[in-house]
């Protein structure tokens, strides 16, 4: 797994834990970790797949 995606994907994991803890707080401020956790999935998917493609070589047309 690259580097990146990683990183992106331990800010997935904390973001939701933290939205989570404000939640149960009563706090809407989970409404913005939540928005970051579906952001650095979605960073996580795009360095894995990038990496994934850079492996495979150019696509022959």
């Amino acid at each position: 797994m690259p580097r990146l995606a990683l990183y992106a994907l331990i800010v997935c994991v904390l973001s939701v834990a933290a939205a989570v803890v404000s939640f149960v707080q009563g706090s809407w401020l989970g409404v913005v970790w939540v928005l970051l956790a579906s952001l650095s999935s979605n960073m996580c998917w795009y360095y894995v797949k990038r990496a994934r493609d850079a492996r495979r070589g150019p696509v022959a047309s």
